[in-house]
C-alpha cells in the first residue's frame, strides 16, 4: 500500500461487481451490505440519504461495508459504492460530491494529496494538520482518527525475534552485521521514505562498513516477503503493513519503530462538509466505530477476507453484531 496509501473506472450509479485485489487473492464486493437495525430500534438518521464509497483493497472495502451497514441500521438510505478500483475514483467521487463518506489515511492525505515531505511522527498532530488543510481547501471533515495505524513496519517470525532478543528496530540495528538480513519489495526499497533512509535513521546505512551489506538485502514481491519472513529465510526481517491479516496468521512480531521513522497512517472517516452539517449525528455514529478499531482487530478482519475467503459484507455485519452495535 504506501500502506493503503494509494490504491478510475467511472462511477456509474452503483458498482454492480468489483473484483477487489487483496494481498492473497481476489475478493468479490458486490455493492451490497446486510440489513440491520440498532439494538434499541432508534433511527437517528431517518430520512438521510448518504453515499458511502471506499478504495478497492480489502481494508478499505471492509471499512466501507462496516460504515454502510451501520449507517443504514441507523435509518439512512445508503448507496453503497464500496470497492471503487484505484485510489483516484473514490477520492474524486467525494471531491465531486458524488460520495459522502470515505475512509482515508492521514499519511495518504499528507503525502499523496498534499505532497508534503515532512515526517510528523505524532499521529494526533499529523491528523490535525491534514484535517485543517482538507477542511480549508476542500470542505472535507476528517473526523478524529480510529485507533489503528496501517503503516510500514518490519516484522520477524516469533522464533527469530526470540532467538535474537529483538522487539524494536534499534535492537535490530545493534545485532551483528550477519544477522541484519532484510526482505523488501522494489517499491519500498526505492521510496524516498522507504528502506534506505530508514537504515540511515537507525545508523546502519546500506552497503556501508558496519551497516547493512547489499548481500543482506533480498528484493522480492511484497506478497512473498511475508512467507520468507515467517520462514526466517532468506531474511530475519521483512517489510510488512501493520494491519495486514498475514501478521496474525503467520504469527509475526511487529518490531517497534522506536525512532519514529515511519509516517503514521491512521484510519479516518472523512465526510463532506455539507453532509456533516446536515447530519451532525454522523460524528457520534462514526466515532462509535472508530473508537473500536485497533491494529489487532484490523489484522483479524482483513485475515478473514484475504486468508479465509469470507465476503467483506459478511465480516462487517458479523463484527458489528458481535460488538452489539446492530441486530
Amino acid at each position: 500500500m504506501t500502506a493503503p496509501r494509494t490504491r478510475p473506472a467511472a462511477l456509474a450509479g452503483a458498482l454492480v461487481l468489483v473484483l477487489v485485489l487483496a494481498g492473497c487473492g481476489l475478493v468479490s464486493s458486490s455493492g451490497t451490505f446486510h440489513d440491520a437495525t440498532l439494538p434499541d430500534g432508534a433511527r437517528p438518521l431517518d430520512g438521510a440519504r448518504i453515499t458511502v464509497t471506499s478504495k478497492s483493497f480489502t481494508e478499505g472495502v471492509l471499512l466501507g461495508k462496516i460504515t454502510a451497514t451501520y449507517l443504514a441500521a441507523a435509518g439512512a438510505e445508503v448507496s453503497d459504492l464500496t470497492g471503487a478500483p484505484g485510489s483516484a475514483s473514490s477520492r474524486q467521487a467525494q471531491l465531486n460530491g458524488d460520495a459522502d463518506v470515505l475512509w482515508e489515511y492521514t499519511g495518504t492525505g499528507w503525502v499523496n494529496y498534499h505532497n508534503r515531505t515532512e515526517t510528523i511522527a505524532d499521529p494526533q498532530e499529523l491528523w490535525q494538520r491534514v484535517h485543517d488543510i482538507e477542511k480549508s481547501e476542500y470542505d472535507l471533515e476528517w473526523l478524529p482518527p480510529a485507533n489503528f495505524n496501517d503503516t510500514y513496519a518490519f516484522g520477524a517470525a516469533t522464533p527469530t525475534a526470540e532467538r535474537l532478543g529483538v522487539r524494536s528496530l534499534s535492537e535490530v540495528a545493534a545485532l551483528p552485521v550477519a544477522e541484519r538480513t532484510f526482505c523488501v519489495d522494489d517499491e519500498f526499497f526505492s521510496r524516498s521514505d522507504g528502506f534506505l533512509p530508514m537504515l540511515e535513521k537507525y545508523g546502519i546505512p546500506y552497503n556501508a562498513p558496519n551497516g547493512v551489506p547489499a548481500a543482506n538485502v533480498t528484493r522480492m514481491d511484497s506478497g512473498v516477503v511475508y512467507t520468507a519472513t515467517a520462514q526466517g529465510a532468506p531474511c530475519n526481517f521483512g517489510m510488512i503493513y501493520t494491519t495486514d491479516g498475514r501478521v496474525k496468521n503467520l504469527n509475526l512480531v511487529v518490531l517497534t519503530d522506536d525512532r519514529k521513522f515511519f509516517l503514521p497512517y491512521s484510519g479516518t472517516a472523512v465526510v463532506r462538509g455539507e453532509i456533516i452539517e446536515r447530519y451532525p449525528q454522523l460524528r457520534a455514529l462514526l466515532g462509535t466505530i472508530s473508537e473500536r478499531l485497533t491494529d489487532d482487530l484490523m489484522q483479524e478482519l482483513n485475515g478473514r477476507v484475504d486468508i479465509d475467503g469470507e465476503d467483506p459484507a459478511d465480516v462487517a455485519y458479523d463484527w458489528l453484531k458481535g460488538e452489539g452495535l446492530v441486530e
